[in-house]
């Protein structure tokens, strides 16, 4: 099953407020605004343990509709599917940013109260309007390949200092290492560019527990493009 866009005024004048130069600065190990959730009475879960076998190398092509996410009980195919979301598009399409957007958004967890910064957070990685017809006009397309992911080491430590009840249950953080490609015309050539990006993705997904069980995996914030959670 996949999430198909659905349209939120209200998160999209946000998002454009945003990226016209409203962004908010997020810093510190506080985890962006993560240890003001709402208290629960059960236990945080603890992160995954991560695997010394290095995750499959992944390549998310460009699409000519905004990347769907994937509804899902699995915390990293989640991030995975994230990550195609923000960083797979084609300028050429009848698509902008705002879709994209609006994707992630109708994901958000919303029982925190972070969806305004997670609106902040998705403008930090896409281009703006007018960036984006620049593109369109040089036919550019983004695709990208993950190169390793995994709970960062940074994560343990986020929930030593997060008081009981604190985070949702099943919280948990991903950091993506990856490379974007770039293809577009210039002078009636054809270019390709590479460039790494890093980021950390913080979600919250259903624990084992079914008394606990809120359904598939939701995007709770995002770390600053290429300064990820280590």
């Amino acid at each position: 099953m996949e999430l198909t866009p659905r349209p939120g005024r209200r998160l999209r004048v946000i998002l454009a407020l945003v990226a016209a130069g409203l962004l908010l600065i997020l810093a510190g190990v506080g985890v962006y605004g993560l240890l003001a959730g709402p208290r629960r009475d059960a236990p945080v879960d603890p992160p995954p343990s991560t695997s010394s076998t290095p995750a499959p190398v992944e390549t998310f092509p460009a699409a000519d509709e905004p990347a769907a996410l994937r509804l899902t009980h699995d915390p990293e195919r989640f991030a995975r599917s994230v990550a195609a979301t923000l960083f797979t598009w084609d300028a050429g399409a009848s698509y902008g940013p705002l879709d994209i957007a609006d994707v992630l958004l109708e994901a958000a967890e919303t029982t925190t109260g972070e969806q305004n910064g997670l609106a902040s957070d998705i403008a930090g990685y896409l281009p703006t309007t007018s960036a984006w017809a620049q593109l369109r006009g040089y036919a550019t397309r983004q695709s990208l390949t993950i190169d390793s992911i995994g709970v960062p080491d940074g994560w343990a430590d986020a929930l030593a200092q997060a008081r009981p009840g604190q985070l949702l249950p099943g919280t948990t953080a991903f950091t993506i290492d990856a490379t974007r490609h770039r293809t577009g015309i210039w002078n009636g050539q054809q270019i390709t560019s590479e460039h790494p990006v890093a980021f950390t993705a913080f979600i919250v997904c259903s624990p084992p527990a079914p008394e606990f069980s809120t359904g598939p995996c939701r995007l709770l914030r995002l770390s600053q493009l290429d300064n990820p959670l280590r």
